[in-house]
């Protein structure tokens, strides 16, 4: 889940985890109705929230051994699952330490440890880096990769560069309403429409501009200002899917331009993530679904 702050994020987490009710709609885990069949659903569900939620007083072991009764693990599965747990997030040597002297870090892998007893088949996790410095965080985004590998794993996040490193598929929510849902992939690729190539090029604008119009396929193109000395800067936009600088390469060293930088530029996710939780998109997006209600609604009349 990806949105700005107040977003809906947490709530959407929280009703799916049935710990505060829906108004309206309904959540299935794996089959099971969150309110119908709450016990069942439950049972599929490993959750940690943005703050973990730890018994300070308890010692490692003594807290996952309280979770593990919580959950109703068989006894005999007990010492076995949080041996296993605590190798996988790295916490066996803290495990008789009291969770109050643990740092954010391990009190982090403690609460993710205490998601995984029981082995769910869908792990749920708010901000699982939030206030963890940066090898900490690298370590929680390598364990929540190898966990993707055999649960389903839902997590949100602020961090843009994280969440295209960690997941496969994106939901981007905005004042309650999903605007979006692809592969970080995909959204990139929907953005970006028309290709834009930016190049430096050393001679004057004129000779410059007289080789652009010559090329086919670019819509636009504007100079921009270059701190190089005796040098002109292009920002040129042609068709999607077109890729024009090796005939730019060839027709401005035909009239002796030399290239000093050529990118090809392409939108980031945080682009993506600003153009669709913008007030104008997400508008946008809230008059197109009441569109959509109104046709289901003639449809069934």
């Amino acid at each position: 889940f990806l949105g700005p702050n107040g977003a809906g994020k947490s709530t959407t987490m929280n009703i799916m985890t049935g710990y505060i009710a829906a108004t309206e709609g309904s959540v299935k885990i794996n089959g099971y109705d969150i309110v119908k069949d709450a016990e069942e659903a439950k049972k599929c569900i490993g959750y940690l929230p943005e703050i973990p939620p730890l018994y300070l007083d308890m010692t490692v072991t003594e807290y996952l051994k309280f979770v593990a009764g919580l959950k109703k693990l068989k006894k005999e599965e007990w010492e076995n699952q949080i041996k296993e747990v605590m190798e996988l997030t790295m916490i066996t040597d803290m495990s008789n330490r009291l969770i109050k002297n643990l740092s954010k870090g391990y009190k982090q892998r403690v609460g993710l440890a205490q998601a995984m007893l029981g082995y769910p088949e869908v792990i749920i996790l708010d901000e699982p880096t939030v206030g963890l410095d940066p090898k900490q965080i690298i370590e929680i985004r390598d364990l929540i990769r190898e966990l993707g590998k055999k649960h389903t794993v839902i997590l949100s996040s602020h961090i843009l560069s994280e969440v295209q490193a960690v997941c496969d598929d994106i939901m981007i929510i905005s004042k309650g309403r999903l605007v979006a849902c692809d592969t970080p992939e995909g959204l990139t690729g929907f953005m970006n429409g028309n290709a834009t190539v930016e190049l430096v090029v050393m001679g004057n604008k004129e000779k410059a501009e007289n080789v652009i119009k010559k090329i086919k396929g670019i819509q636009k193109y504007r100079f921009e200002n270059t701190n190089e000395e005796g040098c002109v800067k292009l920002v040129i936009e042609t068709d999607a899917g077109q890729d024009i600088r090796t005939e730019l390469f060839y027709a401005l060293a035909d009239e002796r331009l030399p290239i000093m930088s050529i990118n090809r530029l392409e939108k980031s996710l945080e682009d993506v993530f600003l153009t669709l939780t913008g007030d104008d998109e997400v508008e946008k997006h809230i008059l197109n679904d009441e569109g959509d209600k109104e046709a289901e609604n003639d449809s069934n009349l």
